[in-house]
């Protein structure tokens, strides 16, 4: 699957336009990474600990919406994207999107 944030491909071409495709996942603080983290912010540096599960969200937010584009028919996804929301004190979601198109490569 190939993946871009344009709008389109240099070495390839649109052939069909599917839709909207995303992915998401939900994800909570850990009481233990939460005092390891509090514990970083009074010295600084990297908060790893959160570093490791935002890199994991967006993988899985990423497959996910991979999923959903090829159970469109999809062999590209265009214009995609990031965003995240908080849902509850200590949880977020990460939702990966943009649109899913056929593609073939140019002649």
């Amino acid at each position: 699957m190939k993946i871009t944030t344009q709008d389109t491909f240099i070495d390839h071409q649109i052939i069909e336009t599917l839709g909207i495709v995303k992915g998401n996942t939900i994800r909570a603080r850990h009481i233990g990474k939460d005092i390891l983290a509090g514990f970083r912010s009074i010295v600084g540096g990297e908060v790893s600990e959160y570093t490791k599960m935002l890199a994991e969200s967006r993988e899985q937010a990423v497959d996910r919406m991979i999923e959903d584009a090829k159970s469109k028919g999809a062999n590209g996804i265009v214009g995609m994207k990031f965003t995240t929301s908080a849902i509850l004190q200590g949880s977020a979601e990460l939702l990966a999107y943009g649109t899913a198109v056929k593609i073939e490569k140019k002649s």
